[in-house]
């Protein structure tokens, strides 16, 4: 089956490499580009096919929409004249809902929903999906196996996906905001920059895989590092006194809050 990718910018071809790196043969993939030298650039890159959004869209199987939000509306109505019922569409834009873009294409287009995030990069995303009220298991199986070329999928409500979207949608740059912080305090504690670099990442990378693999809750993992009295209680309570937990709780609202912003553009 024939797959397009709608977009090229860096979900887009991050959704191309992921695919042929599980296996998927280049002919199978068509991807949309409008600027020349982009276009050669990815055909060079992956030997993809790349043509124009009604090509795409006249050709393909399944059509996976990777455009910001606000260019969502233009795409849509450019490609609703050939898309057909048999199709499934699977929208990657942060804060649009399935129904916005039903409504937008002809009645009876299956829609799913996914929000991703930039570690698909490197094979270790995170990506949750929603399915429209036209789409039924194949589809969700289908959106699935796509995803799973980048990293994990879950099936969440739609109605949390604006949570979804302030969790691991932003999370990796709040994530890459604390290893900022740790390597400018290592800096300023008298170490080279490469080696508080060093250190930072791969203390990130070691929790997080502790994380994962034991399956235990995070608190207990904090407090086995925390001894009373000790360096890490120290740093613990300064966090506290600034109220570091409650920022991140008022900031992911703030992220789920403009999720839904986003979407108020196209469902008008």
């Amino acid at each position: 089956m024939a797959v397009a990718i709608l977009g090229a910018g860096v979900m887009g071809e991050t959704v191309v490499s992921g695919l042929l790196r599980a296996g998927r043969d280049p002919s199978t993939l068509l991807v949309s580009e409008r600027r020349p030298e982009r276009a050669s650039e990815l055909r060079q890159r992956y030997g993809v096919e790349v043509v124009d959004n009604l090509e795409a869209a006249t050709r393909a199987d399944t059509l996976v929409l990777v455009v910001k939000p606000q260019d969502m509306p233009d795409l849509l109505d450019e490609i609703a004249p050939v898309v057909r019922a048999g199709q499934l569409v699977v929208s990657l834009a942060a804060g649009i809902t399935t129904g916005s873009i039903e409504a937008r294409l002809p009645d009876g287009v299956p829609v799913v929903r996914v929000m991703p995030n930039t570690p698909a990069l490197v094979d270790e995303g995170m990506a949750a999906i929603s399915p429209g009220v036209h789409c039924d298991e194949a589809h969700l199986v289908e959106a699935e196996d796509l995803l799973r070329s980048t990293g994990k999928v879950i099936r969440v409500p739609e109605k949390q996906q604006d949570a979804v979207t302030a969790i691991s949608g932003s999370g990796p740059a709040y994530l890459f905001f604390v290893v900022e912080a740790m390597i400018e305090a290592g800096v300023h504690l008298g170490l080279p920059r490469s080696t508080a670099t060093e250190l930072v990442v791969q203390t990130m990378v070691g929790s997080a895989t502790m994380l994962r693999e034991t399956g235990e809750h995070p608190t207990v993992l904090r407090e086995r590092v925390t001894s009373p009295g000790g360096t890490t209680a120290a740093a613990v309570r300064e966090l506290e006194d600034h109220k570091v937990r409650a920022a991140f709780m008022t900031a992911l609202e703030s992220a789920a809050r403009r999720s839904r912003e986003l979407a108020s553009g196209i469902d008008t």
